[in-house]
């Protein structure tokens, strides 16, 4: 049990030095190639902090624990919208770009509903599967939120401004790359002596996989966008976690129901409409103050909703 605690605590000590470098190399690669921060949010930083979820999920899914695989995805998103969001707006609110507010949020939204239809659809399968048909149908679709992005990307060149900071090329990529193995290997000790701790007290696999896991698993993004909030570069922020909730469920789902078909749990319905209501909360409140920004009134409801359904899930375990 110490070792374990003392693994964690190793773990959290990557993860901050790992965001560190990843935010400001990720940043630095915009300047220089006028990609503007929100398109670098979307994909290499989303996709850096998103690995811990593609590496647990993976084995998982090889395991044939479709409630960890699922429990994992849905809580992570779940703790990126209401945990995450809501800690980076407290410390300073998020300013939101009018593409992520008109696009990148209702894609995030409509990548839950399909992710839903999949679960239930009951036509071309026996029961309630994320079958390997309907893992293509996911990476196909996260493909195609590749291109936009990619089309994003040249549309904005024009607005950004040239870089400014004397990162040579060796430099940016050794940030990211040193930054990412931080993440990674930072997110994997956590995750691995919390769920051993977890098992040890007898918890089950879905609430491992909603708490524990998805909160581990989402250690990255906390740490990443509460360092870009500290930066005040508000689009690495929020770009990360719109970016890693369409990752997690179109990528790391679509990955995982490759491996092994996923047998849906419909315990986890509450927390799918948990999620889909969360983004819906998210869009209103972009127009609530006459700007298109999350606010720290709204980041505290963002909190207290998810704090109280969190100790209402334990409390059915007790």
């Amino acid at each position: 049990m110490v070792l374990s605690i003392f693994l964690i605590l190793i773990g959290f000590i990557l993860l901050i030095k790992g965001a560190d470098w990843m935010v400001s190399g990720a940043s630095s690669l915009a300047k220089k190639h006028n990609i503007s921060d929100l398109a670098i949010g979307l994909t290499i930083v989303a996709f850096g902090t998103s690995a811990p979820e593609l590496v647990v999920n993976s084995i998982a899914s090889f395991e044939n624990h479709s409630d960890i695989v699922l429990g994992n995805i849905i809580g992570s998103n779940n703790f990126n919208l209401f945990i995450i969001l809501g800690i980076v707006a407290l410390i300073f609110p998020i300013n939101v770009q009018s593409s992520t507010v008109w696009k990148e949020i209702p894609i995030s939204f409509l990548a839950a509903i399909v992710f839903f239809l999949l679960a239930y659809e009951r036509i071309l399968q026996d029961g309630m599967l994320i079958s390997r048909l309907d893992s293509f149908i996911l990476l196909v679709l996260f493909f195609g939120f590749l291109y936009y992005v990619y089309r994003q990307m040249k549309n904005d060149k024009s607005e950004t401004k040239p870089s400014d900071d004397n990162f040579s090329n060796v430099k940016i990529w050794t940030y990211i790359v040193i930054g990412l193995a931080g993440l990674i290997f930072g997110g994997k000790l956590v995750v691995d002596n919390a769920v051993g701790i977890a098992t040890d007290l007898g918890v089950s696999e879905k609430i491992i996989g909603l708490t524990i896991l998805a909160a581990g698993t989402s250690l990255p993004e906390l740490v990443t966008s509460v360092v870009a909030a500290l930066k005040k570069n508000s689009d690495i922020a929020i770009g990360n976690i719109i970016g890693s909730n369409i990752f997690n469920i179109l990528l790391i789902l679509g990955v995982s129901g490759l491996i092994r078909p996923i047998q849906y749990n419909s315990a986890f319905n509450v927390d799918i409409y948990l999620l889909a209501g969360g983004t819906i909360f998210l869009f209103i409140a972009m127009f609530t103050s006459g700007k298109k920004r999350l606010d720290r009134w709204e980041a505290i409801v963002l909190l207290t909703v998810f704090i109280s359904y969190t100790v209402y899930l334990v409390s059915l375990e007790l």
